[in-house]
């Protein structure tokens, strides 16, 4: 006998702006530890470019952080001509 399908969960579409903020501060909060407190250490050892990861990471979350402002707008537009068809 044939076991009936259960029917599919809709697909998880989170707010992804949240998201992109968070990378941000975390860029920034490591950029910021690095150089207040282990900033000797870095030039001791030779790994000051670690700290223009951070910057180049933190910079290229603003670019992220505007796709993911437009996901999102798209994202409530879609929801609401689902809801405007129901």
């Amino acid at each position: 006998m044939p076991q009936e399908q259960q029917p599919r969960p809709e697909p998880l579409d989170p707010p992804m702006v949240p998201f992109a903020v968070a990378g941000l501060i975390a860029w920034a909060v490591a950029g910021l530890v690095l150089l207040l407190f282990f900033r000797d250490w870095l030039t001791a050892h030779g790994h000051q470019n670690w700290l223009w990861t951070c910057l180049a990471g933190f910079l290229w979350g603003f670019p992220g952080l505007a796709t993911m402002m437009r996901h999102d707008a798209n994202r409530r537009r879609r929801r609401a001509a689902a809801e405007r068809q129901r």
